[in-house]
């Protein structure tokens, strides 16, 4: 993939990398007003300028980097202190909290809030404490609302879809956004069976020091940020620097990876965790062992062809339109380890349809299955 990209490009994968190979040199060459662009429409300003400012210094740097750091380390200070808020006060009902993805990271992984930059928190619980979070939220001040498409107007459709949101008018004015999950990933994609269990997550998560937040175990989270990017299908807004979850949870950790391995075969998403393994290891320099990634790529062709298309589309650039309505579900469905996985996320089972669209009769089945399609074919998701 490296071959791939241009100076600017692999520049820019470079400053985001945990491995900090870049210096003064290589960014001058490249030149530091064109890296600013760049990462501006990465949506990556203040992940560059952290690392800058350990290169240069703050006072070599103009003060848009600095600006732009401020402004993201302040916000996610109030972030953090939301995520605490509310895990504190589930923990005194009894209500373990995980903070899934970026969250987690910044909290618990992540020492500089600036590298970290994020739209939401997103958080877990289990299915049984869903309804009782619901509750605290509204206590705590959060408003119950949806940015989705799919017009959700209440909690019993909210969790249907595997998660509700809410959102909070913080001290600097500004609006957080939480998502309150019951399930792990929960894309129109994936069905429950092709994800981790809550119940397992919870049950095996971690303490974070100085939090009553928690995290995934390290196998449970890299797998879980490895389903999230290609949920994302690995290019699509936040973009690239999903990727720096990956590389992030695999340079803190060290990493069971025939656990691991074995998690993602019993789940049966090979390909998707191997894209989302590959990327990161060419393009961050991620250290993921050659027999891990041999071990998953178990459809040497199709991967290949999986690549080469997302090198077309393009991997940066993650407000661009990337693929047709028709490209996009051929390229979802391409992630599938087998024809089954693909039946079973266009076709889900009778027990599931029911549950979701809260059918009393088995014969209006196949009309809801119509609807089913419809929507997947026209209505695009947020995430």
């Amino acid at each position: 993939m490296k071959d791939k990209l241009s100076k600017l490009q692999l520049l820019f994968a470079e400053t985001i990398s945990q491995k900090n190979n870049i210096n003064e040199e290589s960014v001058l060459n490249v030149g530091i007003d064109k890296l600013w662009e760049f990462a501006r429409v990465e949506e990556s300003e203040s992940i560059v300028g952290s690392k800058l400012v350990d290169i240069f210094g703050e006072d070599a740097l103009d003060n848009k980097w600095i600006k732009a750091v401020n402004l993201v380390e302040s916000r996610l200070k109030l972030y953090m202190q939301q995520l605490d808020r509310v895990a504190n006060e589930l923990s005194s009902k009894g209500i373990p909290l995980v903070a899934l993805k970026n969250a987690g990271i910044a909290r618990g992984i992540h020492e500089k809030l600036a590298e970290c930059p994020m739209g939401d928190i997103d958080l877990l619980v289990k299915p049984s404490d869903f309804h009782k979070s619901h509750e605290v939220l509204l206590d705590l001040g959060y408003k119950f609302d949806d940015r989705s498409p799919f017009d959700i107007a209440n909690l019993e459709e909210a969790e249907k879809h595997g998660g509700a949101e809410y959102k909070f008018v913080l001290d600097n004015g500004e609006i957080l956004w939480l998502e309150l999950q019951w399930r792990p990933v929960a894309g129109r994609w994936i069905q429950p069976d092709q994800e981790p269990s809550a119940e397992d997550l919870v049950k095996g998560s971690i303490a974070i020091v100085g939090s009553s937040a928690r995290l995934l175990s390290p196998e449970d989270n890299l797998l879980q940020v490895c389903l999230h990017t290609a949920k994302h299908s690995y290019v699509r807004a936040p973009g690239f620097r999903l990727h720096t979850d990956v590389d992030r949870i695999v340079s803190a950790y060290d990493i069971n990876w025939d656990l691991f391995c074995t998690k993602v075969e019993e789940m049966n998403v090979k390909t998707a965790v191997y894209l989302s393994l590959l990327i990161p290891n060419e393009l961050l320099l991620t250290e993921i062992p050659s027999k891990v990634l041999n071990q998953l790529n178990h459809s040497k062709i199709k991967h290949r062809l999986l690549i080469k298309w997302l090198i077309r589309v393009g991997l940066f650039g993650p407000l661009d339109r990337k693929w047709s309505k028709v490209g996009y579900i051929v390229f979802n469905l391409s992630l599938y380890d087998s024809l089954s996985g693909v039946l079973g996320a266009v076709f889900p089972n009778s027990l599931w349809m029911k549950k979701h669209y809260g059918l009393k009769y088995s014969w209006t089945l196949p009309f809801w299955h119509l609807v089913r399609i419809a929507s997947l074919l026209f209505k695009r998701a947020r995430t």
